[in-house]
């Protein structure tokens, strides 16, 4: 319990302190915007991948799973309900957090942390790091009135009140609108930045205030930090994703649900204007994403269960002139709520989506053709689509169920290119009129860039 004494004294510095002004990113800042998440994965494998994969492929960040002491159980989502600020969870203790961030940051890889400050747990026990709870006291950090009044489950999306101050799925949901808890958040996230953590995605933010956010961003050590919250869109409810972009990005989950419906149902050729014209955010406050965690196991997006169509919309993420990408790693599962597999290589249940050579070298692509607009437009009508990155890029994908041939018209410069979706350097000879023949598959891409030449 934190003592009355105690709590007025920090609630009257906290009061005091001056909060620089926020302000917020248009993208991971950095030339290199494309962020791994590497769910679930212990911080010793984080690094080792930092090493091995994420930086020679050209990563700009890695996303890594809640660090904090959390309720015991195997499940993924123990992870999802803190006990006490401590860097004390399944995936590793503090020494192991600092040496995969100094590992990452050698490789040219920045981190980025998910950070549960929205709800403590739901129930009661000893965490992961050894520390007593009950749901509604956190000894040193959170005691009964630091939680809002409101103890029961949201039950009404229509209601703003009922969205932020109840119970997301019964877990303590707190005062977020309090000093003293703001300064605890703060206080937290500033010792991860003290760390070395370059950015932090904001877990269940639409279920937080966005001015508290704002104020709890204003009390950082470095206010600019990168920041992107969750923020779920659902039709005609109160709390909307724009609300957030004033203190920093927002997932855009729109955009993945749509990928899904055009990718299985639909057209590709719709793609052609595939962005904030649909009723997404504008680009430079979006993180664009395929699949998530949630989505994968509740069928909103695509997910691996896809196979080459997952792999495509991945590709065209990769390519496409929207948002600040994030590639989402997981591990196979039929249980939805089943923890991570032993071992520690891709071939043992984790999926590795990051590491795909489709995938993966798509993010020298992207950052190759950076700040180009999308030009040379073709499609066949249905689901064959091509198109280019100023001179520095072309892209071509085929979702028929046959294989597509054709010359291509591009902006590149002539001479032999390196087809990247393909292992080793397959060549493409691209003529003085930009041009190229080419034939593909069924249910595959071709992408040529400047800097993968034959």
């Amino acid at each position: 319990m934190v003592s009355s004494a105690l709590r007025v004294l920090l609630t009257a510095v906290l009061a005091l302190t001056l909060c620089t002004p926020v302000q917020s990113f248009a993208a991971p800042p950095g030339t290199k915007d494309v962020t791994a998440t590497l769910f679930q994965w212990p911080f010793a494998r984080v690094a080792s991948e930092c090493t091995n994969v994420l930086g020679p492929k050209g990563y700009g960040y890695v996303e890594v799973s809640p660090a904090t002491e959390h309720v015991q159980g195997p499940q993924w989502w123990t992870s999802y309900q803190p006990v006490s600020y401590r860097v004390a969870g399944r995936l590793g203790d503090e020494t192991a957090f600092r040496n995969m961030i100094t590992t990452c940051h050698n490789a040219g890889v920045k981190v980025i942390a998910d950070a549960v400050i929205n709800h403590m747990s739901a129930g009661s026990g000893t965490g992961t790091g050894g520390t007593g709870y009950s749901k509604y006291s956190y000894p040193g950090v959170y005691s009964d009135w630091d939680f809002h009044s409101c103890r029961s489950p949201i039950s009404n999306y229509q209601d703003r009140f009922n969205v932020q101050n109840c119970e997301l799925v019964g877990l303590s949901d707190l005062d977020t609108g309090s000093e003293y808890v703001r300064g605890a958040i703060a206080g937290y996230l500033n010792r991860l930045i003290a760390m070395g953590v370059d950015g932090f995605r904001i877990d269940a933010a639409k279920h937080i205030a966005a001015a508290d956010l704002a104020a709890i961003k204003g009390k950082l050590t470095n206010p600019g930090v990168f920041w992107v919250h969750e923020v779920i869109h659902g039709a005609g409810e109160a709390v909307q994703p724009g609300e957030y972009t004033g203190s920093g990005d927002v997932d855009e989950f729109r955009y993945a649900y749509d990928l899904k419906r055009i990718f299985q149902q639909e057209n590709l050729a719709y793609l052609r204007t595939f962005g904030q014209s649909w009723g997404f955010l504008p680009s430079g406050q979006a993180r664009s994403f395929v699949d998530n965690w949630d989505t994968e196991r509740n069928g909103s997006t695509l997910s691996y269960k896809d196979n080459s169509t997952y792999t495509l919309a991945n590709v065209f993420m990769l390519a496409w002139n929207y948002g600040a990408p994030q590639v989402y790693s997981g591990y196979e599962f039929t249980d939805k709520d089943a923890g991570p597999p032993g071992g520690s290589a891709c071939y043992t249940g984790w999926k590795c989506q990051h590491a795909w050579t489709q995938i993966a070298n798509m993010v020298a692509f992207r950052n190759t053709v950076a700040g180009t607009d999308v030009n040379n437009w073709w499609d066949n009508g249905y689901d064959t689509i091509a198109f280019g990155r100023g001179t520095k890029g072309y892209v071509a994908i085929n979702r028929e169920t046959f294989a597509v041939t054709r010359t291509f018209q591009t902006a590149l410069p002539a001479g032999t290119y390196c087809n990247v979706q393909e292992n080793g350097c397959v060549r493409v000879t691209v003529d003085s009129s930009g041009r190229f023949t080419a034939t593909l598959g069924a249910g595959t891409a071709l992408a040529l860039h400047v800097n993968a030449r034959g």
